[in-house]
């Protein structure tokens, strides 16, 4: 039976119950911001949080897991407002670690889709990977879905643009991947699938990640210049994984729509209180500004939640997207008609709509509203400051503005109409290539600042994470057991470290804390890993601030000795085996971070 009264809370927990008897074990959400891993600035994928435990560590919950998993990505920020795009969306994945394979993982996905949702199997079309020079044609997966009586007209075989997933960064797990497509349009279905077709709507992917992508080395790349190969794997190679694993994603909010029956993501009941409080307060229906009402209902909903990680708007990192995200629904407001702040009023209903599932959006509501209000208020501050003495806009003066005031180019170029001035035919198109250049620049910025990620530099990573235990147990030590950390971020080159305290640390203070830790390094202590209840955990001292994000099991770091404990922290790692591997332990800048936090950043030498 098709479950068109199906709700969100109920398909996020139907998931979850479909695969706990399938033996899987379900994990709390993690955070959007990844703790530890520079190498990206959200949680992209369920997957993510998942990369040491697909390259073989065994974790702490099993070889089978499931989880709903809140998600942003940021490529496709400018493609949000059509039917298709979202910055923020849950993920509903299950994992196989050196489990089930294929068989089992397609089946599973069949039959929920089927036979627990109703989905009707004459609607279903797939695809499976078409294999190229680094991995074979997925045959075996073709050969289940035919198994499961998916007509051959309804497989069709891609390559790896569009049947491959990963790495996430350089370097990393892959695979091969069969996505799962419905016919969502209300006319009949055709026999033959075409994926270029829009009507069907892409809701399900296997992924099989038995690959490590790697770079080769020296003599391997001599060895290979004669070589045919692909551009864009040229100095790379695919190692086979020590162990065969599986990672699924449903896409929560098409799913949804598909089940409610309704015309796009943004008319079921996670976007339709959102679209009607827009309506609302701009007097305008949905119907004549579809692309700027789903715009300001993903960018707000998206802020909440970025903002309940305690990211705050910003020039840098996270806060920079959140700042354009806030700063473009202004701007679609300003082109709708909203004179007025209403953003908070928006805000407050994406709350409203979540907080059963997180309740942690409702905690800080009161935090949430006035910070979106507050980066409202001075963006159209911002705007009001422009001159519009321009004779003529032209592609620099849209990136100008883009840069320093956050304007977006329609905005732009709409204020310059009514205010009738000229605008150079090819500025779009100039603004386009200046806003590519400095893409290209912050991507070589990002490669020098992310380095050390998981995908290189591991060693002096792993060191630098032991040395931030110390320092928090060193900062312990000198200021007080009421020191939490609030943050870090950890290169191959440096840390830095944000934790709780009202004034700037003195001279002899740093000096106190830097002596510490050089002292635990020299006693060269060893660094101990136990799994462990949660309960126990905290029992045992062990502190943590992200304890949140681990199951019931969790890992837990000593420093130092059962009769001296020195640091013992809940962490997922990795880390050193002893403290003497650190080197020279050396603070080179202690700063304010924000109100009540401070912020040190330190080296190894």
């Amino acid at each position: 039976m098709f479950l068109h009264n199906l709700s969100s809370n109920e398909l996020r927990q139907k998931f979850l119950n479909f695969f706990e008897n399938k033996g899987h074990k379900v994990l709390p959400p993690f955070s959007l911001v990844p703790e530890n891993d520079p190498t990206v600035l959200f949680t992209t994928a369920g997957m993510h949080p998942l990369v040491p435990y697909i390259l073989g560590e065994i974790h702490p919950e099993g070889k089978r897991l499931c989880s709903v998993q809140p998600c942003v990505r940021t490529d496709d920020i400018d493609e949000v407002g059509d039917e298709r795009h979202l910055t923020f969306f849950e993920m509903l994945g299950n994992w196989s670690l050196g489990d089930y394979w294929k068989k089992d993982a397609i089946r599973w996905s069949y039959e929920f889709l089927t036979e627990e949702l109703g989905l009707e199997h004459e609607k279903l079309a797939v695809t499976c990977f078409a294999g190229d020079n680094d991995a074979p044609k997925d045959t075996e997966s073709a050969e289940i879905w035919k198994s499961l009586k998916i007509k051959e007209e309804r497989i069709v075989y891609l390559g790896k643009k569009d049947n491959w997933w990963g790495p996430a960064g350089e370097c990393g797990p892959c695979g091969p991947d069969t996505e799962i497509f419905y016919w969502s349009a209300k006319s009949s279905v055709p026999e033959k699938f075409d994926p270029n077709d829009k009507r069907w709507i892409e809701i399900w992917n296997n992924v099989f990640m038995e690959y490590e992508k790697r770079l080769k080395l020296p003599a391997e790349l001599a060895e290979d210049k004669d070589e045919k190969s692909e551009v864009e794997n040229q100095g790379f190679e695919y190692v086979p994984l020590k162990q065969k694993n599986v990672d699924t994603g449903l896409g929560f909010e098409r799913t949804l729509a598909i089940l409610q029956d309704k015309e796009d993501m943004f008319t079921t009941e996670l976007f339709w209180p959102i679209i009607q409080k827009i309506e609302e307060i701009s007097n305008k229906k949905y119907e004549q500004k579809k692309n700027e009402f789903r715009i300001i209902a993903d960018h707000l909903r998206a802020s909440v939640f970025i903002l309940a990680e305690g990211i705050l708007p910003s020039n840098k990192l996270q806060g920079y997207i959140l700042r354009r995200l806030i700063r473009r629904s202004v701007a679609k407001g300003l082109m709708i008609g909203i004179e007025k702040k209403f953003t908070g009023d928006v805000a407050a209903v994406v709350i409203e709509i979540m907080k059963e599932a997180y309740p942690k959006v409702d905690k800080q509501k009161n935090q949430i509203l006035a910070e979106i209000e507050k980066e409202e208020e001075k963006f159209r501050k911002n705007l009001k400051t422009i001159k519009w003495d321009y004779e003529k806009i032209d592609g620099k003066i849209l990136f100008d503005l883009f840069q320093t005031y956050g304007v977006p180019v329609e905005v732009a170029l709409e204020e310059a109409k009514i205010k009738n001035i000229k605008i150079k035919d090819s500025a779009n198109k100039e603004f386009e290539i200046l806003r590519e250049k400095h893409r290209q620049l912050s991507r070589t910025a990002s490669a020098g600042m992310f380095k050390g990620g998981l995908a290189d530099n591991k060693v002096e990573t792993t060191r630098l994470h032991t040395a931030a235990h110390l320092l928090l147990a060193a900062l312990r030590q000198v200021l007080g057991p009421q020191v939490q950390q609030k943050g870090s971020n950890i290169t191959g080159e440096r840390l830095r470290f944000d934790f709780n305290n009202p004034e700037k640390l003195t001279s002899e203070q740093i000096s106190k804390i830097e002596n510490l830790v050089n002292e635990k390094i020299k006693e060269n202590l060893p660094v101990v890993m136990e799994e462990m209840d949660l309960e126990e955990a905290k029992k045992s001292g062990a502190t943590g601030v992200f304890d949140d994000r681990y199951g019931d099991r969790v890992k837990v770091y000593t420093i130092g000795s059962e009769d001296e404990v020195f640091s013992r922290e809940i962490c997922g790692g990795p880390h050193v085996k002893n403290t003497g591997e650190l080197g020279h332990f050396k603070i080179v800048k202690e700063e304010s971070s924000s109100s009540g936090v401070r912020r040190i950043k330190a080296v190894l030498e």
